[in-house]
C-alpha cells in the first residue's frame, strides 16, 4: 500500500494581508497530480485544514474541491482537525462525503479508521487522533499548575487515547497512526500557533508507542522525522507561511507499506508556492536597486533589512514597493543602532522605544515629535500589536 502524507494546509491564510489563495490552489493542483503520478492508494491529511476556526468561503470551497478531486477514482482520504480548525466545522459535511471514501475526524474518537486500497486489496487501520486539547477532550487533566505535571498528564492522556485506537491493529493489516500534536524534540517556526503553555502541551515520543508501522503527524511546518518507536514524521506545510521558514524546501511524504513490514519513506518536493526570502542590503539602497535591476527573486515575498545613514523618504519607500510587489517589510538599520547594540535589544524593547533612543543619541538628547515616530513606524512596517495605540496615547 502506498500512502501520501500531507498536512498543515492552512487554507485562507494570508501574509501581512497578501492573499495566498492562488498559491494554495496551485498546491492542490500539484497534490492531485502527485497522487496520481505516485499511485497513492490513500491520502492522510494530518490537520490544520484551515488557518482559523472561521475560514473564508473561498478556503472551504477549495478544501471541498481538493477532497473531491483526490478521491475521484475511489482513493480514500482521511482528514483530522488541527489546533487551527474548528473541529465541528471540519466534520460537519461527513454525511455528504462518507460514501465518497472521505473520512473527516473532528474531535477525538474511540475507534480506528478502516480504509481499503483498491489497487492492492490491502486494508489499513488508522489510529487517527485530532488535536487533543483539554477543551476538545472535555476533561481537566490536572489541577496542578506546574508545567511539568501538566506535560506528564497530557502525554499520559495522549498515550491512552492512542493505545485505545491501536487496539484495532492486526497482523494482516497495514497499521498507521496519525495526530496533530507537538512532539518533544520537533523544530518549530513562527507560523505555527502555539498549542502549548510553555512546554506543557508537548508530548513525549513514548506516548506514540502504539505498534504503528508509520505515524503521520501535523502541526510543525518543517518536514522532519521525530525520534521514537517506528517511523514518526511531520510532513510539514505545503507553503512557507512565515519568514522563519525562508529557505525551507516544502514537500509531501510518500510511504510504502505492507502488513507487518517496515515503512519505506520518500520525501517528494513541491514546486508550487512563492518563496519567502530575506534580503540584508549592507550596501544600502544602491545595493537594493542593483538586485532589483538584476531581477533577483522575482516571484518571492521579501523581508528586507537595508543599512542606511539617513532616513528614507516616503518617495523612496513607495518607489521600492512599486519596483517589486513582493516586498513585505522594509526595515532600516543604522550604524549607530548596531554600534549601540540596539539590534540585539529588539526582542526586549518596542520598536518605537528603539527609535526614540536612536534619535536621542543623534540629537544630543532631544525627543522626537510624535509625527516623526509615526512616520518611522510606517517605514519599519513592523507588525507589533499595540505599538501604534501606545504611541498615539490610546
Amino acid at each position: 500500500m502506498r500512502i501520501l502524507h500531507t498536512g498543515d494546509w492552512h487554507l485562507g491564510k494570508t501574509l501581512e494581508g497578501r492573499s495566498r489563495l492562488r498559491e494554495q490552489e496551485d498546491f492542490v493542483d500539484e497534490l492531485v497530480r502527485l497522487a496520481d503520478e505516485q499511485q497513492a492508494d490513500a491520502i492522510l491529511m494530518a490537520g490544520d485544514v484551515y488557518d482559523s476556526v472561521n475560514p473564508p468561503a473561498s478556503a472551504e470551497q477549495l478544501f471541498y474541491e481538493a477532497a473531491a478531486r483526490l478521491t475521484e477514482h475511489g482513493r480514500p482520504l482521511v482528514v483530522i482537525a488541527g489546533n487551527h480548525d474548528q473541529p465541528e466545522r471540519v466534520a460537519s459535511v461527513t454525511p455528504l462525503v462518507n460514501r465518497q471514501g472521505i473520512t473527516l475526524v473532528g474531535t477525538p474518537v474511540t475507534e480506528a479508521v478502516t480504509i481499503h486500497a483498491q489497487r492492492t486489496g490491502e486494508i489499513a487501520q488508522i489510529a487517527a487522533l485530532p488535536y487533543p486539547s483539554e477543551a476538545r477532550l472535555n476533561e481537566l487533566l490536572t489541577t496542578d499548575g506546574d508545567e511539568n505535571v501538566l506535560r506528564q498528564a497530557y502525554s499520559h492522556r495522549v498515550s491512552m487515547l492512542m493505545q485505545r485506537l491501536a487496539a484495532s491493529f492486526r497482523p494482516d493489516t497495514v497499521n498507521l497512526a496519525m495526530s496533530h500534536i507537538y512532539v518533544l524534540g520537533g523544530l518549530e517556526s513562527d507560523s505555527e500557533r502555539p498549542i502549548q503553555i510553555g512546554g506543557a502541551y508537548t508530548v513525549d515520543p513514548s506516548s506514540l508507542s502504539t505498534g504503528a508501522q508509520y505515524t503521520a503527524l501535523g502541526h510543525l511546518h518543517r518536514a522532519q522525522a521525530v525520534k521514537g518507536e517506528g517511523v514518526i514524521r511531520y510532513s510539514g506545510s505545503p507553503l512557507a507561511y512565515s519568514f522563519s521558514e525562508a529557505g525551507q524546501s516544502k514537500s509531501v511524504t510518500m510511504v510504502d507499506l505492507a502488513p507487518g513490514g517496515a515503512a519505506h519513506v520518500e520525501e517528494v518536493l513541491l514546486t508550487s508556492g512563492r518563496p519567502l526570502v530575506r534580503w540584508q542590503a549592507r550596501g544600502g539602497l544602491a545595493e537594493v536597486y542593483r538586485w532589483l535591476d538584476e531581477g533577483r527573486d522575482p516571484q518571492a515575498f521579501i523581508d528586507m533589512e537595508v543599512w542606511l545613514d539617513d532616513a528614507m523618504s516616503l518617495k523612496e519607500i513607495q518607489q521600492l514597493r512599486k519596483s517589486h510587489e513582493g516586498i513585505i517589510h522594509i526595515r532600516p538599520v543604522y550604524p549607530e543602532m548596531a554600534a549601540a547594540g540596539l539590534l540585539e535589544q529588539r526582542s526586549e524593547l518596542p520598536v518605537h522605544e528603539l527609535f526614540r533612543k536612536f534619535y536621542q543619541r543623534q540629537t544630543g538628547g532631544a525627543q522626537p515629535e510624535e509625527s516623526l515616530v509615526q512616520l518611522f513606524l510606517e517605514l519599519v512596517d513592523e507588525d507589533e500589536p499595540g505599538v501604534r495605540e501606545e504611541v498615539e496615547g490610546k
